[in-house]
């Protein structure tokens, strides 16, 4: 065998695949994620957590926490729960709950997260209209 048969026989010959496509490496705005098929299963999951815990998310509430990236565990709805026992026997009506991950307006009667916020923006906002305010 000569030395070009053998560097032949050894490598095999490799060509580009006809079906090669290019992946999207952008990041997905908000929006995009909220109407993706992964977001409205994550929102589903999450109201459905929610509506098992007895309290529910306005539709600007679930609007906000998709925008600003608030994550809604089952430690955040528990957090929010405990806060909603506390003000339903203090009388609160519409009530500034803060946790450690977010700040949420509740209206307790109808036991309802109206809107919420991401710690950072606590400084910067004005609440009016609350009667009550409770740290969890």
């Amino acid at each position: 065998m000569s030395n070009g048969n053998v560097s032949n026989f050894l490598i095999p010959n490799v060509s580009k695949l006809p079906s090669q496509k290019k992946v999207n490496t952008a990041k997905a705005t908000p929006s995009e994620v909220q109407n993706s098929e992964f977001g409205n299963l994550l929102k589903g999951k999450i109201d459905q957590s929610i509506s098992n815990n007895s309290i529910s998310l306005s539709t600007h509430a679930a609007k906000r926490i998709s925008e600003r990236n608030l994550e809604m565990d089952s430690n955040e709805i528990s957090k929010l729960n405990n806060a909603l026992k506390k003000l339903e026997a203090k009388g609160g009506q519409e009530s500034l709950v803060i946790t450690d991950k977010a700040a949420y307006i509740v209206d307790v009667p109808n036991k309802k997260v109206v809107t919420a916020m991401d710690r950072e923006s606590l400084l910067d906002n004005v609440f009016t209209k609350i009667d009550s305010t409770v740290m969890v």
